[in-house]
């Protein structure tokens, strides 16, 4: 029995004229990861040989966008055969309310995104097939983008699987939220430092200011500045006090010689 039939048993064949008159054929089988195909081949020993080809693709089920902000919708797939350039990707739109859907990019080695329609000219590749990864993303957005998207990815000859929908949400953004981490970041360190250099120049204003209100006023000098500059005015005159006196004791010293 083959261990991915799903419960459904398969028969030998009674006969070798039955096994003659046998031909291959796929049998879908429904399960958990979504379609699988079964191909089975009579066997020369008169038993089944259970081949299964299968491909998942998973994508998210909700995203939310902004108006003017570019938007990535998000595609995986794994495939138990190697990548070729047989594989292919195919996203559709389908608008709220309506059954009618529309191609809006395809690519098989390439990327052919639509050239006509509401999306003309602003779908982009943002997959890379030999990672396992077929998203797209959608630049400038508005709220006519409303809608389903599902992304198809085929790689023969695993070509049966699972279609997932992506339901897209596009809104203005909200004063509130316009707040980035860097207009967060500029507000709590920027502004705080613009405050405190603008309090440094008031501070020194306002001391120039005062200068010149006392060097027009006749300022006055208090009792500490007085003894200071006498102080400096002593010492300014000691040292030629000091070289008088040392001439007066040589010429003194000379005459007593004599």
């Amino acid at each position: 029995m083959c261990p991915t039939c799903y419960g459904h048993s398969l028969s030998r064949v009674g006969a070798f004229g039955s096994l003659l008159s046998a031909r291959a054929r796929p049998l879908c089988v429904t399960g958990p990861q979504g379609t699988t195909e079964l191909w089975l081949w009579g066997h020369p020993a008169l038993s089944w040989v259970c081949t299964v080809l299968s491909l998942e693709i998973k994508a998210d089920a909700h995203v939310q966008g902004y108006v003017g902000e570019k938007i990535k919708l998000k595609c995986t797939f794994k495939s138990t055969s190697d990548v070729t350039d047989k594989l292919t990707v195919d996203w559709t739109y389908r608008p709220p309310r309506s059954s009618r859907t529309e191609s809006i990019f395809h690519y098989q080695s390439f990327q052919y995104p639509t050239t006509a329609g509401t999306f003309r000219d602003r779908i982009s590749w943002a997959g890379d097939v030999y990672k396992g990864d077929a998203s797209i993303s959608i630049r400038n957005p508005t709220l006519k983008d409303n809608g389903t998207f599902s992304c198809a990815v085929k790689n023969p000859p695993d070509v049966h699987h699972n279609i997932p929908m992506t339901e897209l949400m596009v809104t203005e953004r909200v004063f509130g939220t316009m707040l980035s981490s860097v207009a967060l970041l500029s507000f709590l360190i920027f502004i705080p430092s613009a405050v405190v250099v603008v309090l440094l120049l008031l501070r020194m204003g306002r001391k120039a200011a005062e200068m010149k209100k006392r060097s027009k006023s006749g300022y006055k000098k208090s009792s500490i500045e007085v003894s200071d500059d006498t102080d400096q005015e002593e010492k300014d005159e000691c040292m030629p006090r000091l070289c008088v006196r040392c001439a007066e004791c040589l010429d003194s010293d000379y005459e007593d010689t004599y």
